[in-house]
Parts: structure tokens; C-alpha cells; sequence
């Protein structure tokens, strides 16, 4: 078996790609808020991959996902704010402070327990460790430290999932989907009125709402989303096969035409073709 890089390694070649002296321009130009962005598309790629149950290239998007961190710790040390050993030894003693029900004595190496693990007891115990987290981080409030860079879609149950902790909640599906109705309406009487900003509210409420559908539902609507869009694309790109098989382009379509062949894609994926 070949020998294989490690951590260690990894470390060192971040931290010769910033060395001022013999290092990559690129990379030395960058700072915290610089590569943010690419943090969050290596995580959708990541997030892509597992949807598209492509393990042959999965580690190699963690490993892309990881490099985040390794520079993000690069950038910490030569400030001074941190490094990367203490990324880890603050993620394990977190981690340890929130599983007290595999390590009893705080001990990574520590006894186990000998009694089953009550799965309902241990989500209790979980937001109450992470509420108290927030607590010493000065965060008060139910509401505190949902993240505001998440997708909206994500912060969005993220929120109500708190809010229904405390029982702030939809006894049952139907009051969310009466609700959905309610708001649907609510956006026809903002458009009939011609008030764009109303409706621009109102259409928030309503999407606020589908996510709300979604959690009562336990489904993720970020990943609902992007199934959907995939979906359309993948539709939308069979409507274009069948136009250009004719030598035509969508905009000499009529929209009924579009439709015809949208309905026609639909039936080939469903086999009832």
C-alpha cells in the first residue's frame, strides 16, 4: 500500500502556499471574508454529491470541504487568533459536553454506560447543553444564534424548530396546510391591490410557511428545492432535445407547444410513454 499524506502534511502545504517567501499569489491574497464564498460551494458540492449518491467522488469534494478549514486555521494562526489544533481540542470538548450519554464522565477514554440510551432523553438533553452554550455566549432568547448566513429556506426551520421546542407549534399537519391556504390567499388580495411591496411580504409569509410543511413533513426544504430544481432542469433540457431535433430553439415555441412537450417529458420519466 502506497504511503499516504496526513494531517500533518496537509497543514504543511497550507502553510507554504502562504509563506511570503516562494508561496501562491493567489492564496496569499486571500483573508477570512475573501474565501467565504468558496466555503460555501465546496459545501454545496458536498451536499451534491451525497444527492447524487456519487461516492467515487465524494471524498475528494470532503477533501476540497476540509482544505476550508485547513485555511481558515492558517489565516488563524498568523493572526493569532487561533490555530488548528485548538479548532480540534474545541470541537472535541464540545462534542464530549454534548454527549454526556456516551461519555458519562466527561472522559474521552472514559466508562460507558450500562443501560440503554433513551434517543427522546438525549434530544432533550441536546437543546438543553447547546441552550445553555448559548447562555454563556451572552445569546438569550429562544431565537439565539440561528446562524443569518444560512440559506433562508434552511434558517427558516431552523427558527421554528426552536419556537416549536417551547411549544410554539402546529398541533398537526392540517393547521400548517390551512395556513398555506390562508397566506395564498392573503398574496391574490396583495396582487389584486397592485401593492408590490404587500406582495413581496405577503409571498414571504407564504414561503415561511411551506417550510413549515416541510418540517411537520421532516423533510429538508433546501434539499426538497434542489431535487425540484434538478427536476425542471432535467425536463426543461428534454423540451430543448425535442425542439433542436427539429432544428428549433424554445423562443420559436409557442407556450403551448412548451407545455405539450413539458407534459411529454414528464409522462417518459413516469414510463407511461
Amino acid at each position: 500500500m502506497e504511503d499516504r499524506y496526513s494531517v500533518e502534511d496537509l497543514l504543511h502545504l497550507m502553510a507554504r502556499l502562504r509563506d511570503s517567501d516562494g508561496g501562491c499569489p493567489w492564496d496569499l491574497k486571500q483573508d477570512f471574508s475573501s474565501i467565504v464564498p468558496s466555503t460555501i460551494e465546496e459545501a454545496y458540492e458536498v451536499a451534491e454529491a451525497i444527492e447524487a449518491a456519487d461516492f467515487e467522488h465524494l471524498h475528494e469534494e470532503l477533501g476540497d470541504l476540509l482544505f476550508q478549514v485547513i485555511f481558515y486555521a492558517q489565516l488563524g494562526r498568523e493572526s493569532g487568533y487561533f490555530d488548528f489544533p485548538r479548532i480540534v481540542d474545541t470541537l472535541v470538548r464540545k462534542l464530549l459536553r454534548r454527549h454526556p450519554h456516551v461519555f458519562p464522565d466527561g472522559d474521552l477514554y472514559g466508562r460507558r454506560l450500562d443501560h440503554p440510551i433513551d434517543e427522546a432523553e438525549v434530544k432533550r438533553n441536546w437543546e438543553a447543553i447547546k441552550a445553555g452554550e448559548r447562555g454563556a455566549k451572552g445569546e438569550a432568547g429562544v431565537l439565539a444564534g440561528v446562524a443569518l448566513g444560512l440559506p433562508a429556506t434552511t434558517r427558516a426551520a431552523k427558527l421554528q424548530k426552536r419556537a416549536a421546542g417551547v411549544g410554539f407549534d402546529w398541533p398537526a399537519l392540517d393547521g400548517v396546510l390551512e395556513k398555506i391556504e390562508e397566506e395564498v390567499a392573503e398574496l391574490r388580495a396583495a396582487v389584486a391591490a397592485g401593492d408590490s411591496e404587500h406582495m413581496r411580504e405577503e409571498l414571504g409569509d407564504l414561503l415561511f410557511s411551506c417550510v413549515n410543511a416541510a418540517r411537520h413533513l421532516k423533510v429538508d426544504p433546501e434539499s426538497a428545492l434542489r431535487d425540484c430544481n434538478r427536476k425542471f432542469e432535467r425536463r426543461f433540457n428534454a423540451v430543448e432535445a425535442s425542439l433542436a431535433a427539429g432544428g428549433r430553439l424554445p423562443a420559436e415555441a409557442s407556450l403551448e407547444e412548451l407545455d405539450g412537450l413539458w407534459e411529454q417529458a414528464k409522462r417518459a420519466e413516469r414510463g407511461e410513454d
